[in-house]
C-alpha cells in the first residue's frame, strides 16, 4: 500500500516537468502583478470590490477587505486554469506533434518577452472590457474575471507562457495545476495588499519607480523560458530532473 501511495504521488506531481514549471509560473504570476499595467490598478480594485474608498481602506476591518480580495482572486482564477485545463488536454490530444508544436511555442515565448520588456514597441496596444458589475463583495468574483479578460492583453505574455508549459504537460489537471500557481503568483499579492494597504502603498512606490526593472526581468525570463522550449533543452532539464527524483524513496 505505502509503495502505491508513493507511485500515486510520483506519477502524479514529480514525473513531470511540475517542479520546474510550477516556480516558473509562481514567479510569471507575481511579475504580472508587479507590471505596469496591473500594480497602480491595485487600490481601485480594491476600494470596488470591498465598496470601500481609498483612504478608508487603511482603516478598514481586515475581514471585509480579505473577503473582497479572495473574492476577486477567485474570479481570475477559475478563468485562468480553466484555460490551463484546455491547454493541458489539447497536449494530451496532439501528443504525437507536441514536440514540433512546442518548439514553434518556443519561439512564440520569445516574441512575448520581447515585446513584455518593451523591445518591440508598437505592439503593445491594450483593450479591455469597460462595462463593470456592482461595487461591493458580490460583484467582486465577477469583476475579477473581468479583470481576467480585460487585461489579458497587459499580462498575456506571462500567462502564454504559463499555458505553453501546461500543453507541455499533455494533461489537463497538470494544466489546471500550473495556472492554479500562476493565479498564486498574481493573487497573493493583491490579497497581501488588502490586509496591509498603508504599507503596500510603499512597495507599490518602489515598484512604480522600478518599473523598467520588473518588465526587463519578466522579458528576459520569458526568452530564456522561449529558448529552453525552442531548442528542446527543457525537455532534457525534465528528463535529468525525472531521473534525480527516481533515486529517491518516498516514504508515506
Amino acid at each position: 500500500m505505502t509503495t502505491s501511495v508513493a507511485d500515486t504521488f510520483r506519477d502524479a506531481v514529480l514525473d513531470g516537468s511540475l517542479l520546474l514549471a510550477v516556480p516558473v509560473a509562481l514567479f510569471a504570476g507575481l511579475v504580472s502583478f508587479l507590471s505596469p499595467c496591473v500594480l497602480p490598478l491595485v487600490p481601485g480594485y480594491l476600494s470596488y470590490v470591498t465598496g470601500l474608498a481609498g483612504a478608508d481602506l487603511g482603516s478598514a476591518r481586515r475581514g471585509r477587505v480579505a473577503i473582497g480580495a479572495v473574492l476577486f482572486v477567485l474570479g481570475f482564477t477559475a478563468l485562468f486554469v480553466s484555460y490551463g485545463a484546455l491547454f493541458g488536454g489539447l497536449g494530451s490530444l496532439l501528443l504525437v506533434h507536441q514536440d514540433v508544436i512546442l518548439r514553434v511555442l518556443g519561439v512564440a515565448t520569445i516574441l512575448l518577452g520581447l515585446l513584455f520588456a518593451g523591445w518591440l514597441p508598437g505592439l503593445d496596444r491594450q483593450w479591455r472590457v469597460r462595462r463593470t458589475p456592482a461595487v461591493g463583495l458580490a460583484g467582486a468574483p465577477v469583476l475579477g474575471a473581468l479583470f481576467g479578460l480585460g487585461w489579458t492583453p497587459c499580462f498575456g505574455p506571462t500567462l502564454a507562457a504559463v499555458q505553453t508549459l501546461a500543453f507541455e504537460e499533455a494533461s489537463a489537471g497538470r494544466g489546471a495545476l500550473l495556472s492554479a500557481a500562476y493565479c498564486l503568483g498574481l493573487g497573493a499579492p493583491f490579497v497581501a495588499a488588502g490586509l496591509a494597504y498603508r504599507r503596500a502603498l510603499g512597495a507599490f512606490g518602489w515598484a512604480r519607480r522600478h518599473r523598467l526593472v520588473v518588465l526587463r526581468a519578466g522579458g528576459v525570463m520569458l526568452v530564456v523560458l522561449g529558448l529552453l522550449l525552442a531548442t528542446g533543452v527543457w525537455g532534457q532539464l525534465v528528463a535529468r530532473t525525472q531521473g534525480w527524483i527516481s533515486g529517491f524513496e518516498v516514504v508515506v
